[in-house]
């Protein structure tokens, strides 16, 4: 496309047009217009919209003349409305997994009691005193889809989901959230308490072997053509959609066996029933070739089935349609512990069973042992192997427990070892990168075992041999018989792990030195046991640079043995260091190595530790983002970060650091809602950082929002005017009189002004910063007091207009906030036009104005892809333009002055002729007459010229004014097209000049 062309569709507006959307009164002027929009491949609405919006409208109360809030009248109207809704829900085939999507509990009960009403069950009599078998078939089937809704709900209901804002198209009978939250939750009380008749209900549907009939939009129609027909053996009840009995009763039984199963945490019994009804639905699918109006997750029953197996006993370890959890559940339960390294060999291949399985079945045994159970260190150290195998070929790092094992190992250990590492690499198939890793394995083998014998064992072993080349294995023996030879620290078999020896010939200053520089967790022990074997001394002071934060060091420092000490002490400052210079990886090796140590030992530490790992992961993922991945951060990471803003403090030492990423990072993700609702309030009292993220939540969540949800932001203001609000220090001279010494930070506020600041640096969602952008700039234009020169944002009229106390407010602080908080923003995201509008405000009323033309010309040129379009009315307002005219004005460039009111809706005629008569222009002048389009401007510039006498300018004047484009008899258009050809070119050139 040309640039005319571009122009031509800038000046015209013109768009591609789509179909408009059907409005819901439609449906009631066209009988017809309903079953025509359903048949469409992609309706819009789609039908669970047009459901929620035939029964809010049918819902709305009525106003009568005393200007009364009256109940829904029952009018044609209404019962077309709700008619209407049922006839969606027909042609979706009343499929519940659908309804229970798209619509909210309290719709759906609307709906489903509309069914009721129309199916002429009977008023006033509860369900499980209808004999199904004599109603007539589709009276029966409303019954039974309320009921298995009923229970549906009840087993949905407790599964744990994340709090949600209602959409623009959902239900608005109530209009606040909380309402429809209380009115949920009494429906769900109603359903709980009925619940066990509609078991009963169910249970009964199960015993009918007729086929069933459910209402469709012709049967629906008949009812409404005969209101008074009776729902008996007509027309209008046989002739709906047929089910048959066995598909009914297979949807029947998965419902009833996900109602025992929940019901089974409180009652062992239900898990048999579930289970059985389990294993009907499963009998009653392979019936089925095609399964019509049967819809459920074969996938959740086939995890039902396995789950009611494992819980009941009836697991049997040779069936083959065991999932791998199953079946390692079943070879536990049946003490069948060979199969059950097998299968973990196996998985070294086929890595189908998550290593956290793997790691939670050895934990098992290991607490078996401690328990006193005999017999089981065989199968300990076997999975332990299998595990620390599996670990290397995924690049894991090795668990201490591991290395623990390697200390006085016996050759069959050695040998069990070798063998899992054989079988566990397929050398044909294997890919380069496993070998690699395998290698690696076994040298760390050859190193950690002690015995020259043993290391024979492995340097002589074929898959040793065949992975490493001849030179490597030449290396590695060498090195081998050089340590046995000299630095042998484990000449001897150790009774425990604290017990190396220390060599003689290494002294303690190159000790010390190697504990500096060394990031390996066990190496780093090792080092530490040989210190102690030669001094008894403090050794976490070998370096003044390992810090430790103050809020751990009493509990690390009450640790009774000095080595432990030591070793926590210096594992969690290595770690801490690794942090700051973003050396993730060496973090988690060292963290993890200290957490497994303090777990023995002190559940206090243990959370400590898994505090900071959680930091860790946090700043770790932040840090990705910021460097350009986009990727969600997992739902275990989010589920760590609420599980510590929900914990509960017992005596813990807690650094606030640890919440405020935690809370930065809710804020990053849009966790508003969580923020909100869900934080205890305790935390909230203690932590600062959870108050600001919860006031910011808060805020963010109800914007823009009426006058009267602004609360939360009243409440966010004033925390933050408190944190900006200074106190006056007095001191009483000698003759009696008190004089004002200085000004300090007030101590109202809930952090200080520079933890305030580093906070928000944490911060990088676009809401929540513009949030912030418009307090503050609302509070620099209090404090400022200068209505003219205003600094503009977004959504300031959510905020006070007025300080109570103005005098405790620091201006200066406030002021070098906005401006730090606008230039932070602006590096995340340098193509915001609001806050680069912003930003030049706060350089145009600081007389900074070369900055802000800068920034004035940068917001225009991001909206239009650098003035190739036209720049958005809304982005170049009357005001931003008068600023870029004072701008110019004051930088002496009155030319583009007189370019620039022509910009303005009403041309500024006066200070374009006041501009042009000044002769000191700093500009090129006659350069810019090309960009001027307005002819009385260019009228009035031949007259200046010609009146000073410059012939030359007077000429380039009438030359511009000469084309024919601009010819005041040319179509609205062609003049149109014109200015914006010349807007463009302008802003273009003056963009040049100012970037």
């Amino acid at each position: 496309m040309s640039a005319e062309a571009v122009d031509r569709v800038a000046v015209s507006g013109s768009r591609p047009s789509t179909p408009p959307q059907t409005s819901w009164f439609e449906f009631l002027l066209d009988e017809m217009l309903l079953e025509n929009h359903l048949q469409k491949s992609h309706p819009d609405p789609v039908p669970v919209q047009l459901v929620i919006q035939f029964l809010e409208q049918a819902a709305k109360p009525s106003v009568n003349e005393q200007n009364q809030v009256q109940p829904p009248a029952d009018n044609r109207r209404n019962r077309t409305l709700k008619l209407l809704a049922l006839k969606v829900a027909a042609h979706l085939k009343w499929d519940l997994d659908v309804l229970e999507k798209g619509l909210t509990i309290p719709v759906l009960n609307m709906l489903l009691n509309e069914l009721l009403c129309v199916s002429k069950v009977p008023p006033g009599v509860k369900h499980v005193d209808l004999d199904l078998s004599t109603l007539p078939p589709t009276t029966a089937m409303a019954v039974i889809i309320y009921n298995r809704w009923a229970i549906r709900t009840i087993v949905l209901s407790s599964f744990p989901e994340k709090q949600t804002k209602p959409g623009p198209h959902q239900m608005n009978m109530l209009n606040v959230v909380q309402q429809e939250k209380e009115l949920t939750e009494n429906i769900l009380s109603v359903l709980k308490e009925q619940a066990a008749d509609s078991i009963m209900v169910l249970e009964g549907s199960l015993g009918l072997k007729k086929d069933f009939y459910i209402h469709t939009l012709r049967t629906l129609d008949l009812l409404a053509a005969d209101p008074s027909t009776a729902n008996g053996e007509t027309e209008s009840s046989t002739a709906g959609l047929r089910i048959s009995a066995d598909e009914l009763h297979c949807q029947v039984h998965y419902d009833l066996g996900g109602i025992f199963f929940q019901q089974g945490c409180s009652d062992q019994l239900a898990y048999e029933k579930a289970r059985e009804h389990f294993q009907q639905t499963r009998e009653l699918l392979l019936k089925f070739d095609l399964t019509l109006h049967v819809h459920l997750d074969e996938k959740r029953l086939a995890g039902y089935w396995n789950a009611c197996r494992a819980l009941t006993g009836a697991l049997d370890p040779s069936d083959t349609q065991l999932n791998p959890y199953g079946q390692i559940n079943s070879l536990i339960r049946t003490h069948n512990y060979q199969a059950l390294v097998e299968a973990f060999i196996k998985d070294n291949v086929s890595l189908s069973l998550p290593n956290h399985l793997r790691q939670s079945v050895l934990r098992e045994f290991l607490h078996k042992v401690q328990q006193g159970e005999r017999g089981l260190d065989e199968v300990c150290h076997k999975l332990c192997v299998c595990n620390a195998v599996r670990d290397a070929l995924q690049g894991e790092v090795l668990s201490v427990r591991f290395h623990q094992l390697l200390h006085k190992p016996r050759k069959h250990v050695v040998d069990f070892m070798l063998e899992v590492c054989t079988r566990s690499l397929d050398k044909d198939r294997s890919s380069e990168t496993s070998k690699r890793k395998m290698v690696i394995f076994l040298k760390t083998l050859c190193e950690s075992l002690a015995e020259p014998h043993l290391v024979f064992v492995v340097t002589a072993h074929k898959l040793f041999t065949e992975l490493l080349k001849e030179e490597d294995r030449k290396i590695l023996v060498e090195q081998m018989r050089k340590r046995s030879a000299t630095v042998n620290l484990c000449a001897k078999p150790l009774p425990s792990f604290y017990d190396i020896p220390a060599a003689a010939s290494v002294n303690i200053g190159q000790l010390e030195q190697q504990l500096i520089l060394c990031l390996d967790a066990r190496r780093i022990r090792q080092i530490l046991i040989e210190l102690h074997s030669m001094a008894e001394r403090p050794f976490w002071r070998v370096n003044n640079k390992w810090e430790v934060p103050p809020d751990y060091i009493n509990v690390i420092l009450n640790i009774k043995d000095n080595l432990t000490k030591d070793l926590v002490y210096i594992l969690m400052a290595k770690g801490l260091h690794c942090i700051t210079v973003k050396d993730f990886a060496h973090t988690r090796q060292l963290f993890s190595a200290c957490l497994e140590l303090v777990t023995e030992f002190s559940p206090k530490l243990r959370q400590v530790m898994l505090n900071e790992m959680l930091l860790l992961e946090v700043r770790a993922h932040e840090t990705g983002v910021a460097e350009g991945s986009n990727v969600r951060p997992p739902p275990d990471l989010v589920s760590r970060v609420r599980g510590y803003l929900e914990m509960r403090i017992h005596d813990l030492p807690l650094r606030q650091i640890v919440g405020e990423e935690c809370v930065a990072f809710m804020l990053n993700w849009r966790e508003n809602e969580y923020l909100t609702l869900q934080v205890p309030q305790q935390l909230v009292m203690n932590n600062p950082y959870i108050k600001l993220g919860q006031l910011l939540a808060s805020t963010c969540k109800e914007l823009p929002g009426p006058k009267e949800s602004r609360r939360t932001a009243k409440e966010l203001w004033e925390v933050v005017v408190q944190i900006c609000s200074v106190s006056n220090q007095h001191k009483r001279n000698s003759d009696g009189r008190v004089s004002l010494i200085k000004q300090r930070e007030s101590s109202m506020g809930i952090l200080q002004r520079s933890r305030f600041i580093t906070f928000i640096k944490k911060l990088r969602e676009p809401l929540v910063l513009t949030t912030l952008i418009s307090l503050f700039v609302r509070f620099h234009s209090i404090v400022r007091d200068d209505i003219v020169n205003e600094v503009t944002a977004e959504y300031l009229a959510i905020w006070p207009s007025t300080l109570a106390n103005m005098q405790a407010v620091d201006v200066e602080a406030v002021a070098v906030t906005v401006k730090e908080l606008v230039t932070y923003a602006l590096t995340l995201n340098p193509n915001n036009q609001s806050w680069l509008i912003t930003q030049a405000d706060i350089y145009f009323v600081t007389n900074q104005y070369s900055a802000a033309l800068h920034f004035y010309l940068q917001a225009g040129a991001v909206c239009s892809d650098f003035f190739t379009k036209a720049v958005a009315p809304d982005v170049y307002t009357d005001q931003v333009l008068k600023r870029m005219i004072k701008c110019c004005s004051m930088l002496n460039c009155h030319t583009q002055v007189a370019v620039l009111c022509q910009f303005l809706r009403e041309v500024d005629y006066m200070t374009a002729f006041k501009a042009l008569q000044e002769q000191n222009s700093h500009d090129a002048m006659d350069s810019f007459y090309d960009y001027i389009w307005d002819v009385t401007i260019l009228e009035y510039l031949t007259h200046i010229h010609h009146k000073r006498g410059e012939s030359e300018k007077r000429q380039i004047a009438i030359k511009a004014i000469g084309q024919t484009e601009l010819n005041a008899s040319n179509p609205e258009e062609v003049l149109q097209l014109a200015a914006q050809k010349r807007k463009k070119k302008f802003l273009q050139a003056m963009a040049k000049l100012y970037f």
